[in-house]
C-alpha cells in the first residue's frame, strides 16, 4: 500500500483535513529527519517527521501505514511519539489589566477620576 504523506498526517489525526496537512508541509513546517519534502511523498515504515504545531514540537515515527481516518485509539496505533515532554510555562501577568482592581457591586460604572485613582494616573499632590 502506497500513502501520500498528506492523507497519513490526516490520518493519524495530527491535522484536521489533508489540506492543512499539505499547506504545513509545503511551509516547512514538517519535516522528514530535518529536510523539506512534498505533500505527495510516498510514506514508508521507520521515517521520522518533526512537526511544529503552534508552539509545540511532535517528532512522530511510522510504525505502520494508514489511509482512511478512524478514532483516536487506532490512529495511535500506526505511530509512535518521540517528543519530549513539555513543561506548562507559567502565565506572564498582563501589563495592560489590573485585575486585583475591586469595586463595590452595585455602584455602577467608574467616573474619571475613580479611572484615575485605579490606574494610577493621578499626580501625588
Amino acid at each position: 500500500m502506497e500513502v501520500r504523506a498528506d492523507s497519513y498526517l490526516w490520518a493519524i489525526r495530527m491535522y484536521k483535513s489533508r489540506t492543512l496537512a499539505s499547506e504545513a508541509i509545503k511551509g516547512g513546517k514538517v519535516k522528514l529527519d530535518g529536510d523539506n519534502f512534498k505533500p505527495s511523498h510516498v510514506v514508508k515504515i521507520g521515517e521520522r517527521y518533526t512537526l511544529s504545531i503552534g508552539d509545540t514540537k511532535k517528532i512522530i515515527e511510522v510504525t505502520a501505514l494508514i489511509d482512511k481516518r478512524g478514532n483516536f485509539e487506532l490512529a495511535q496505533k500506526h505511530y509512535t511519539d518521540h517528543s519530549p515532554v513539555q513543561t506548562k510555562q507559567e502565565k506572564l501577568d498582563s501589563v495592560f489589566y489590573s485585575p486585583n482592581v475591586k469595586r463595590d457591586k452595585g455602584s455602577g460604572r467608574p467616573t474619571k477620576k475613580d479611572r484615575r485613582d485605579i490606574f494610577g494616573f493621578n499626580s501625588p499632590d
